[in-house]
């Protein structure tokens, strides 16, 4: 069973940045990917970005393209999305999502954290 733990989230003004961290634990991690979605108040869950475990190849959603970059760090078997250039449109709950499986869902997920952009 893995757990996933997020924090990092808050109340920013546009423009400005934030960085979440979800911290994986459990006897057995590891995963293929690590994801992050979004969820906004009225809105299905969205992509947001994806690494790729063994090659730390990355993507992105088209929505968040060149401001948001996601990283790990696997010695401490956390993931990072440093978020710029922040807009109201980008205020959600953020989820962080590991994938064990190379075909199929993200199947373990964190309990998400709020991000508020104001204008």
């Amino acid at each position: 069973q893995v757990q996933l733990v997020e924090s990092g989230g808050g109340l920013v003004q546009a423009g400005g940045s934030l960085r979440l961290s979800c911290a994986a634990s459990g006897r057995t991690f590891n995963p293929y990917f690590m994801g992050w979605f979004r969820q906004a108040p009225g809105k299905e869950r969205e992509f947001v970005a994806i690494i790729t475990l063994s090659d730390d190849s990355t993507n992105y959603a088209d929505s968040v393209k060149g401001r948001f970059t996601i990283s790990m760090d696997k010695a401490k078997n956390t993931v990072y999305l440093q978020m710029n250039s922040l807009k109201p449109e980008d205020t959600a709950v953020y989820l962080c999502a590991a994938r064990t499986s190379f075909y199929g869902q993200f199947d373990s997920w964190g309990q998400g954290t709020q991000i508020t952009v104001s204008s």
